[in-house]
């Protein structure tokens, strides 16, 4: 029975959180050429393997859930570590921010319908407003509180991409609320994580692949562009994969979803504190429209 407690809210902000601090990351490292889009997901979720594997090695035991699982955890890895890591950075090259994170925060609407069509789950009438209302949160904190911006806004190839992420981050929060076996349930985090990320970095690898044989790869390291990636590698992966992970057990897929609207509200607010702005009224207003999202889907548990 899924229910949204304490812990399961705490665990899913700390995960938005930490995802905000990776798009504010992730567009300094591609936007400053410091590193390819998708060579940067590559060299993440390697340290990220790396770091993990003291606590997660036994996952490549042979009598690990990991090879009576292989079809799923393919698919875990690509769609949430592979694909939709090296499809954000991809899109960060082309698209603004306003697009990206507004495109994203449509996942709950993703959720709602992949869980109707493919996991038989018919969203209420509740989990549709809740959709809007939290919607119209992120939409104000993205244009500062002037909705005439979205008039202003055009597609590019990067919408596109983010688009694609996002409706591939749906299928993968859907399949982490289902697991496969018996024995899955019963897993070490660690070792579960460990599975994904080792998975994820096949798909990244062969992703990267293409970028390096057109001659689109590059990765200059100082001491600022080091610590960003090692940033991203230990909290948006590890922790917050760890973080979301245990809020959708918790809260369940759909009403997780809304919490990812929080990531562009934590976006804006991290970005002003960085350039010595205090919050204004529109952040509120903001917060408590996706807040207000969030009460109204999960009245329904």
């Amino acid at each position: 029975m899924h229910q949204l407690n304490l812990a399961t809210i705490s665990n899913l902000l700390i995960a938005t959180a930490l995802w905000a601090g990776n798009a504010i990351a992730g567009r300094i490292l591609v936007s400053s050429a410091a590193v390819s889009p998708v060579t940067l997901s590559a060299v993440r979720w390697g340290l990220a393997a790396l770091l993990l594997l003291p606590l997660g090695w036994r996952v490549f035991a042979p009598q690990s859930a990991l090879w009576q699982n292989k079809k799923r955890f393919l698919l875990l890895g690509l769609f949430g570590v592979g694909s939709y890591n090296v499809l954000l950075y991809l899109a960060l090259e082309t698209s603004t921010a306003i697009n990206v994170t507004l495109i994203g925060a449509s996942m709950p609407i993703w959720m709602l319908f992949i869980g109707t069509v493919f996991y038989q789950t018919k969203p209420s009438a509740l989990q549709l407003l809740g959709a809007v209302v939290s919607l119209l949160g992120v939409a104000i904190v993205l244009t500062r509180g002037e909705l005439s911006t979205l008039l202003s806004m055009q597609m590019v190839a990067g919408d596109l991409l983010i688009m694609l992420a996002t409706i591939l981050w749906a299928f993968y929060s859907w399949m982490l609320s289902r697991p496969g076996t018996s024995t899955e349930r019963q897993w070490p985090w660690a070792q579960f994580l460990m599975a994904q990320v080792f998975v994820g970095l096949l798909w990244t690898g062969f992703f990267d692949g293409f970028e390096i044989a057109a001659g689109d790869a590059y990765l200059h390291l100082n001491l600022w562009t080091a610590s960003l990636i090692l940033f991203v590698a230990v909290g948006p992966s590890l922790i917050a994969y760890r973080c979301w992970g245990l809020g959708v057990n918790g809260a369940g897929p759909t009403v997780a979803a809304f919490f990812a609207n929080f990531i562009p509200l934590f976006t804006a607010i991290l970005s002003a504190a960085m350039l010595g702005e205090p919050p204004q009224l529109f952040h509120g207003v903001a917060f408590a429209l996706i807040v207000g999202g969030i009460v109204i889907s999960a009245r329904k548990q």
